[in-house]
């Protein structure tokens, strides 16, 4: 019976949002009450750009996260994740509760979204990649910043690790977003040596320097910190947890959190899964870990809400990459009134 009246409540959603003078604060509470019934949503950001970048197009810009936060406060009662998780476990969740998350540890986390969410008056919780900060660079984006700087003749790959990828074309922005999404999928889950070989390889034959601050300093998490944001931990060097034995995926999530108390000065209580997905880049050892370390909770990338029944240690969280304001609601509405992906079974 639940599951036809949100169907029919998300055919509804449509002329509603459409409506620019109607605020569709009711149409998310029908979605998301308040109490013990109460569905949290969380987002999940990683960058937001100055300005659009043409080789990733889909990443959010400066405008664009400022429509959203002006969205979200308008439709939302946004809380910071730790908090939620609080009243997510006593039943005290308001209405149409949701927590901003981003990941990995970007410097325009500081720089460009943090301006934005402080103007609006929004806590997000950060969850960072340690290894990376004070000059680190994530791999993926070391393959992105190649592409970007290659010569027109593109990057030649044979006799190199990456042999396999052949030439990496580059000839216009087209072709080099192309050849991007081919060494990123194709390197993605290679074992971690392997893996780093290609990205090697791929930076030699680009033959330029490639930029060393991608990613925050330890000065603009403590900066974040300050300001009232929060810090999760995500590891040290962003590994796919499932690839990993145990002692190594401990040490991982451990010296990572660790080194961001050192930072921030204060306990961490909030663990975001690299990559995210359960069962595919972690596993039910992973969850258990996290919990047996004494962390709080802990966030995927399965998509979905989290009501009472949830996992803590496997909270939802989604992606909504829809820029107009209508399609932006009807994609969050719709992914409340959705049964959500499937979580691990306890260990």
């Amino acid at each position: 019976m639940l599951k036809t009246l949100f169907s029919i409540a998300s055919r509804l959603a449509r002329p509603f949002l459409l409506a620019t003078d109607f605020t569709p604060t009711v149409t998310f509470g029908i979605a998301s009450p308040a109490g013990a019934r109460a569905r949290l949503s969380i987002l999940i950001f990683h960058r937001v750009r100055e300005t659009r970048d043409a080789l990733v197009p889909g990443e959010v810009t400066r405008d664009e996260f400022d429509a959203i936060c002006a969205w979200l406060k308008a439709w939302f009662t946004v809380l910071p994740l730790a908090d939620a998780v609080r009243r997510l476990q006593d039943a005290g969740l308001p209405a149409r509760a949701l927590a901003i998350t981003f990941d990995d540890g970007y410097a325009d986390n500081h720089d460009v979204a943090l301006p934005v969410l402080r103007r609006h008056g929004l806590v997000a919780t950060f969850f960072v990649a340690t290894g990376f900060l004070d000059g680190g660079r994530m791999w993926n984006d070391s393959v992105i910043e190649a592409v970007r700087h290659a010569p027109q003749t593109g990057i030649d790959l044979d006799g190199t690790a990456a042999a396999t990828l052949g030439r990496l074309p580059c000839g216009s922005v087209d072709e080099r977003r192309a050849s991007l999404v081919r060494a990123i999928d194709a390197a993605k889950y290679l074992a971690q040596p392997e893996r780093d070989a290609w990205v090697e390889a791929i930076v030699r034959r680009c033959g330029v320097p490639l930029p060393d601050d991608l990613m925050m300093s330890s000065a603009q998490v403590q900066a974040l910190h300050a300001a009232g944001m929060e810090i999760g931990a995500h590891t040290v060097t962003h590994p796919i947890l499932a690839r990993l034995e145990p002692a190594q995926m401990a040490r991982e999530i451990g010296d990572g959190r660790a080194a961001l108390e050192r930072i921030v000065g204060e306990r961490i209580g909030l663990f975001a899964y690299p990559n995210g997905r359960p069962d595919v880049d972690y596993r039910a050892d992973a969850v258990a870990l996290v919990r047996e370390m004494g962390f709080d909770a802990a966030v995927s990338t399965a998509w979905g809400f989290s009501d009472r029944a949830s996992d803590l240690f496997q909270l939802r969280r989604f992606t909504p990459w829809d820029r107009s304001r209508l399609r932006f609601g009807a994609r969050l509405f719709r992914n409340l009134a959705t049964a959500p992906e499937t979580a691990l079974a306890a260990a």
